[in-house]
């Protein structure tokens, strides 16, 4: 019999409830290997899919993941704390700081298929940088890889005609990034407004972002003005919703 839980929990989700406890305990550690399928039955006294489930629950959570062959293993990662006000601070990308630095503490970043393109702006975005759809746009797309796990997918679009010959256009935007450059440019943000959304990924965002069935990204739209309230970037983020706790830290 399956103890603990609802009564009314389905068999599987009471299994899940156990095996979450024990994690979080710390009977089972990062990377420890967790009860197989067969454990799951003789332990519980239930069929082999109520097993599979179970642990399906924790891998689509993010707390496991499965390894071919070998079994299915607490997740080895740490969730990134994504400081949504302190990332953007002025005096963090001004000193020529990474806003990922808020993040990250002395965690190994890697920035991988970086490309720099200049297109004809998509209607939602030409909407929000008051342009026209015919507009050029630059386009910078980027891969965020932290401690070896992929954990965000960014698209930028900036206005071509703004950015036009500076180090923008570059794959390397050098110190402080995008924002200390747009500073440079007489376009500093001071103003951010981010939206939040969460949805099942498409095939190409689980392949990139090497999701385990099952896990829900995040979509984070950011828009960052100048104190003129002239909107000089859409930044849109898709995030392995398993890999971050978003935190919002600000005065009543």
């Amino acid at each position: 019999m399956v103890g603990g839980g609802s009564a009314k929990q389905p068999k599987y989700q009471r299994i899940a409830e156990a095996l979450k406890a024990s994690v979080h305990s710390g009977e089972y550690r990062p990377g420890d290997r967790l009860p197989g399928e067969n454990d799951l039955m003789d332990t519980y006294g239930v069929a082999r899919m109520t097993a599979r489930q179970a642990l399906g629950v924790l891998q689509s959570e993010g707390i496991a993941e499965a390894r071919k062959g070998a079994g299915v293993f607490v997740r080895d990662f740490r969730p990134v704390r994504r400081r949504g006000i302190q990332r953007l601070a002025a005096d963090r990308w001004g000193a020529g700081q990474s806003i990922w630095s808020a993040d990250i503490d002395s965690r190994e970043l890697l920035v991988d298929h970086v490309t720099v393109t200049h297109q004809p702006a998509p209607a939602p975005v030409a909407a929000i940088l008051g342009l026209d759809p015919d507009d050029a746009v630059c386009v910078r797309t980027r891969r965020f890889v932290l401690d070896g796990k992929p954990v965000l997918l960014s698209t930028s679009y900036l206005p071509a005609d703004l950015v036009a010959g500076s180090p923008i256009t570059r794959e390397d935007t050098g110190p402080g990034g995008t924002y200390a450059r747009l500073a440079e440019l007489g376009a500093k943000p001071v103003h951010f407004r981010e939206e939040i959304r969460s949805r099942m990924p498409t095939s190409t965002e689980a392949d990139d972002l090497k999701l385990p069935a099952g896990t829900p990204v995040i979509l984070v739209s950011r828009t960052a003005f100048t104190d003129d309230g002239r909107p000089v970037e859409v930044n849109e983020m898709t995030l392995d919703a398993a890999s971050y706790i978003l935190e919002y830290d600000f005065d009543a």
